[in-house]
């Protein structure tokens, strides 16, 4: 095995030496590899792109006229003196984890992942490495999810209960990933869907690749909110309780968040609802994630990072942590799912 290491941390991202390419660099680079298409870890400005075929289409969306190259799931890359692959991560459809082997040396970059199938991405598929770069968003033993049925079953009998009261009901979800898992819970019975704009043009994205949606009503500034009864609206965060939003007249609003685990944070949002249901991996998830890898060394980013990873190093891993500008999932800009 070779005593440099594959994979290393710079000022513009994750470097491999051998391949001379960045995994989710956040400086400008020539060879980028792209783990999924949220803003924090798929930045403009890299002369080239390597990403999943899934993935490539949101980032074209978002970034514009880029150099891109696409890679199938499990098929084998050689680039310099690395061999690289991509695998689900069931973070969003068409997410990776970058699989990197140089001299027998083997290193996992997760990106952002759940380990629960969501019946829309991918499902996650842990790789076994010597050394595992994993997201440590929620690494606290509070975050603990519900099954998505659970959630789904709260999220509908919400949704009825504004309807009956002549409410519509506003749901607060990233546009990329967290929105379209969400109408895939949402019963279609109780009313019409409507989106935000930028929801629907990723839904456009996604449907032509042949991800099957439920049918939604983008809201345009024509449109008459007494012509939609019953409604729901899937809207970014930051719609919710704003002029585009108060035109519905009565309503309720409520957020879609792994955040929502914690009162605080339901307290400081001012929604009458919070659903949690998050697109990354919970503390189960994490430490499944990390057991099944078989790596010895595990390198934490964004998130809880010196917590998660000094239980890692009181329970038998070697692990550090490595300083990023990913941003996890938050409840007031754009950047995650």
């Amino acid at each position: 095995m070779s005593t440099t290491p594959a994979l290393s941390c710079t000022d513009r991202g994750i470097y491999c030496a051998a391949g001379d390419f960045y995994i989710d660099p956040w400086r400008p680079v020539d060879h980028a590899l792209i783990t999924h298409g949220h803003a924090d870890h798929a930045r403009s400005g890299h002369r080239s792109y390597l990403a999943s075929h899934a993935a490539l289409p949101v980032m074209k969306h978002r970034l514009g006229a880029i150099t891109t190259q696409g890679i199938a799931f499990g098929e084998l890359l050689q680039i310099g003196g690395a061999t690289v692959s991509f695998h689900p991560a069931g973070h969003v459809p068409g997410s990776a984890q970058i699989r990197v082997e140089v001299a027998g040396e083997v290193w996992v970059a997760s990106g952002d992942y759940k380990t629960e199938n969501d019946g829309l991405s991918e499902s996650f598929e842990p790789q076994r490495c010597h050394h595992f770069i994993t997201e440590s968003t929620f690494g606290l033993p509070v975050f603990r999810w519900q099954p998505q049925t659970k959630v789904a079953t709260d999220l509908n009998a919400w949704w009825a209960a504004c309807a009956q009261a002549g409410k519509t009901a506003f749901l607060g979800a990233y546009a990329l990933g967290k929105a379209q898992r969400l109408m895939t819970m949402l019963d279609g019975d109780i009313g019409p869907i409507l989106t935000h704009g930028a929801v629907e043009s990723t839904n456009k994205v996604l449907r032509s690749q042949g991800l099957a949606l439920p049918n939604t009503v983008p809201v345009t500034p024509d449109t008459n909110p007494k012509e939609h009864k019953s409604a729901l609206v899937l809207a970014p965060p930051s719609a919710l309780g704003s002029k585009w939003a108060r035109k519905f007249g009565p309503q309720e609003t409520a957020f879609a968040s792994g955040w929502m685990q914690l009162r605080g944070v339901r307290r400081r949002r001012a929604g009458d609802r919070g659903f949690v249901i998050s697109d990354h991996a919970d503390w189960d998830g994490l430490l499944s994630a990390i057991k099944f890898t078989g790596a010895e060394n595990i390198y934490v980013t964004h998130g809880y990072t010196d917590i998660f990873a000094r239980y890692l190093n009181e329970n038998g891993w070697k692990a550090q942590v490595v300083p990023t500008e990913f941003e996890g999932e938050t409840l007031d800009t754009e950047v995650t799912g």
